[in-house]
Order: structure tokens, then C-alpha cells, then sequence
């Protein structure tokens, strides 16, 4: 299987120095990654700004803006088979990127905010047979947003993460899939819950082609 894997957050610039962003460390998909090609698998790790180790064994393509995350994901994906989109891409980017650094006066500075693309979705209306695993990053209402966000995306499933999974070594996930529903939670290191994720893309990929 040709895995793609997306890690890390992104960093939206209002000037050339100052940016929105987020506290992901990035360490989930990069255990993903490194699972995958633990078990023969070729992953690609779209990578945003992390502090982690390149894993071996991985092609790993590093970027920074949602806009950069989207062009490479779109460039890959229709090699891969499966994707798995762990990376917390900003949701909002500033309008307007200054081409200096902006001086400090004492006034209040608005910045007005548009939109990134939601490159899940994008790629989600072009997936064809290949299968896509969301993650939703959600505190409240938790497993209704993950079930919508899976139908408006077209995920083949969806990992619902929670707020104390930031930038840990561990995690507690749930799974939800159309044809079995909430698995129970997933709870160990980061490592042996990519274990399981990557168990997850190997199902569902084996139940696309029975069915093909």
C-alpha cells in the first residue's frame, strides 16, 4: 500500500515574521509514518513545521502554509492508495501578508482573517477508490462534529481526538466507520495508536478491493 500521511500544524504568516498557528507537535503521524513503513508500506509524510527527527524509511516533504500542505497532498494522492490526515491545518489564514515585519504602536492592530482551503475535502471529492481517514480534533458535542465532519469530507472513517492528545507521547482516540459505527476508545502511547490506525487503513483498503 502507497500510505499518505500528514503531520504537524501550519503556520499562517501576517508578516515576515508573526504567524497564526497551532500547538501540534506532530508526533501522531509521524508515528503513523513510521508504523506504515514498519510493516512494507510506502509513505509519504507531508510534514508541517514540527520538531521531530525524519523517520526512516519515509519520504517525508516539508512545508509550512495550508496552501503549501494543499498543492503537495494534491500532487501525491493520485499515487496513493490511502490517506490518513493527522496534521491540524489552520482553519483561517490573515487576508493580508505584510512584506515586512510590522512595528509595535501602541493601538490596537485588526487583522481580518479569510479561510484555507480544507484540503480533506478537496481531496475527499476526488478520492475515486482510494480511502481517506480523517481525524477530529473536537471538545464539545464530540461525536456528532466527528460524523459530520466524516460525511462532508467523504471520509471511509474518522478518529476522534481530544484536546489532552496535544503534543503528548499518548493518546486516547475513538473510531467511527459507517458499516460498524464507535469502536471503543483506543487508549496507549502514541505509538501503539498508530498501530491501530494503520490497522484501520489496511482494513478498509482490503474491503475496497473485495469489493472491487
Amino acid at each position: 500500500m502507497r500510505l499518505l500521511v500528514t503531520a504537524g500544524p501550519t503556520r499562517e504568516y501576517f508578516d515576515t515574521v508573526r504567524f497564526i498557528s497551532n500547538p501540534s507537535s506532530g508526533k501522531m503521524g509521524y508515528a503513523i509514518a513510521i508504523e506504515g513503513v514498519r510493516r512494507g508500506h510506502e509513505v509519504v509524510l507531508v510534514s508541517g513545521p514540527v520538531e521531530l527527527p525524519e523517520p526512516t524509511g519515509v519520504k517525508v516533504i516539508h512545508v509550512v502554509s495550508a496552501e503549501g500542505m494543499l498543492e503537495v497532498c494534491e500532487s501525491v494522492f493520485e499515487d496513493c492508495d490511502a490517506l490518513v490526515m493527522t496534521a491540524a491545518v489552520c482553519d483561517y489564514r490573515p487576508r493580508r501578508t505584510l512584506d515586512h515585519k510590522l512595528k509595535k504602536h501602541n493601538r490596537v492592530r485588526p487583522i481580518q482573517l479569510q479561510p484555507t482551503t480544507d484540503i480533506l475535502a478537496r481531496l475527499g471529492e476526488c478520492k475515486g477508490e482510494r480511502i481517506t481517514i480523517g481525524f477530529a480534533m473536537e471538545d464539545h458535542d464530540e461525536r456528532e462534529h466527528a460524523e459530520a465532519k466524516l460525511k462532508r469530507k467523504k471520509c471511509n472513517a474518522i478518529v476522534l481526538n481530544g484536546l489532552a492528545n496535544v503534543a503528548g507521547d499518548t493518546a486516547e482516540v475513538q473510531i467511527f466507520r459507517p458499516d460498524t459505527g464507535w469502536g471503543e476508545p483506543v487508549v496507549g502511547s502514541k505509538t501503539q495508536v498508530a498501530a491501530v490506525i494503520v490497522d484501520l487503513a489496511e482494513s478498509l483498503r482490503a474491503g475496497r478491493r473485495a469489493a472491487g
